[in-house]
């Protein structure tokens, strides 16, 4: 019986021995691509390609790509593996250009696996070809300066509710997590305009939508494994449907949210000058008061034929606020910490908001915040440094050929392009870890190249939502230093260290400033 035994374990260490080999042997033949293409890479290590730190959670995916960038100086693109999946990571803006603009058509969707199943992923970031096409024309109106101007009085009020809710903290110089209280005044004002419903979380964090909004960015393995592997394999990710029950449950959560409303809008005939408002007029009839399209055209016929359901509300309603709520309370936390840091740069700012709320009355209005330049600069350069979305992602429809090279694509090859990368290229930011809102005045900006500044993508896939976006920034930020200072306290950390399990650019611990009251 002991010879037996010996014999078949004997016998399995072979078997397992010769699948490992084979399994090296053919991830390393799958980690040559781009050598046998000629085209520059990083050295890779069996079986992680370059993932180790992603895979290990070590490091974020844009901080991971920013690494893949500056290890390849002066190349046009550099190539990678996911475990052994070939990918590119294109650093020339003009290759940029080519891929988010000019062959656009080639470029068109993000190569990111979305669970078409579940109806909240039926929104402009998730959808491809066709489909994103028609939807994006559906939505384009909703954002027009008119639309955002509708919307401004809201904005403007949750502004002001955060500014009184400080009042008490500040008067005592009690240290405030700003990311947090950043997030609540994002959730007032999207819940209000995105989901026709005031939770006013910013007096009771506890909220329920409050509750609700933070699971979505909440790090954990599992989301961190997801994410990995929606990039480097969105086969094996369709086929194994990584997820968890806390995203089932929030999906749930906002799909039931947006039909309550609608169906409580529509028996009571309720209009707002709100987002949800221009989301029923897209179901009941297919296009915005004012905004019909009717061209004759074989585009104005796809869109006015596309269906748009409550589904379709429940989708838009909910990346409006999962976008809207992150990118900008992170940035808004970002530039409170870059000024806390840089008190000459802060009382510049509060300078020109006095000067210009004085001449308006003390009132914030949208013509006062567009006078405001420097504000303009100081909100530029926190997205330059800190870019919420660090990475963008695309993947060609066809084989594409590099242009002035011999490499050619096949079709389905990922591309990313290191935002967090250019925007910390000393080569087009000197001193790029200096926070200087005059990069961006008229004349510094005529002098730097074009495309190596993305914080919102650029071409026909860029941020939606980008112009309501930065109106929520200012007008945090103006309510916050007309009326307050803000000061680091002994524990905060002039560096900041992220979070290894989220794409967005997270802290680790939060943002930990201090408020102090201005004098009048």
């Amino acid at each position: 019986m002991a010879v037996l035994l010996d014999s078949w374990l004997a016998e399995l260490v072979v078997v397992v021995s010769a699948a490992a080999l084979a399994l090296y042997a053919w991830m390393s033949r799958c980690q040559r691509h781009w050598q046998r293409k000629g085209a520059p890479y990083v050295e890779p290590e069996v079986p992680f390609g370059n993932f180790r730190p992603v895979a290990m959670g070590q490091k974020s995916l844009g901080l991971f790509l920013q690494d893949i960038y500056n290890m390849a100086p002066g190349a046009r693109y550099v190539g990678f593996y996911g475990f052994n999946r070939p990918m590119l990571l294109i650093r020339d803006p003009e290759l940029i250009r080519d891929v988010l603009i000019k062959d656009f058509g080639t470029f068109h969707d993000r190569g990111i696996f979305f669970d078409e199943e579940e109806p909240l992923n039926r929104h402009l970031f998730a959808l491809t070809g066709i489909k994103w096409r028609q939807l994006r024309i559906k939505l384009s109106p909703a954002f027009t300066s008119g639309k955002l101007k509708g919307m401004f009085k809201t904005l403007v009020d949750c502004g002001h509710e955060m500014a009184a809710v400080l009042e008490g903290a500040a008067g005592r110089g009690e240290t405030v997590e700003v990311r947090e209280l950043l997030a609540r005044y994002s959730t007032d004002f999207i819940a209000s305009v995105g989901f026709g419903i005031e939770v006013h979380c910013q007096r009771d964090p506890d909220n329920e939508f409050r509750r609700w909004g933070r699971k979505i960015f909440e790090p954990s393995l599992i989301t961190g494994l997801a994410i990995m592997l929606s990039i480097i394999s969105p086969k094996l990710t369709r086929f194994i449907q990584v997820g968890d029950k806390r995203a089932a449950a929030v999906c749930k959560y906002f799909r039931d949210m947006v039909a309550h409303t609608v169906a409580y809008r529509e028996k009571n005939n309720i209009t707002r000058k709100d987002f949800m408002d221009l989301l029923i007029q897209l179901k009941n009839r297919g296009y915005l008061d004012g905004e019909k399209i009717d061209n004759g055209d074989s585009t104005s016929k796809e869109v006015s034929q596309m269906e748009f359901t409550m589904d379709d509300v429940a989708a838009q309603a909910f990346i409006f606020f999962g976008a809207g709520f992150e990118t900008s309370s992170s940035t808004m936390s970002f530039a409170l910490h870059e000024l806390a840091f840089n008190l000459h740069i802060q009382t510049k700012l509060q300078e020109e908001i006095d000067s210009i709320l004085k001449e308006n009355g003390g009132e914030i209005s949208y013509e006062a915040l567009s006078k405001m330049s420097y504000l303009d600069k100081v909100v530029s350069e926190t997205l330059r440094k800190y870019p919420p979305v660090p990475l963008l992602n695309r993947e060609p429809n066809k084989e594409y050929k590099i242009p002035d090279s011999d490499v050619v694509l096949e079709k389905g090859t990922p591309l990313s392009i290191s935002v967090l990368g250019l925007h910390r290229d000393p080569k087009y930011y000197p001193d790029p870890e200096h926070f200087d809102p005059e990069r961006f005045s008229e004349q510094q900006k005529a002098q730097r190249q074009p495309y190596v500044y993305l914080p919102f993508g650029d071409g026909p896939r860029n941020c939606i939502g980008m112009r309501l976006g930065l109106l929520q920034v200012k007008v945090g930020l103006v309510c916050l230093l007309s009326k307050y200072n803000v000061r680091p306290t002994e524990k905060t950390r002039e560096t900041l260290e992220y979070n290894a399990r989220t794409v967005i650019l997270l802290p680790n611990g939060g943002i930990q400033l201090r408020l102090e009251k201005r004098c009048s």
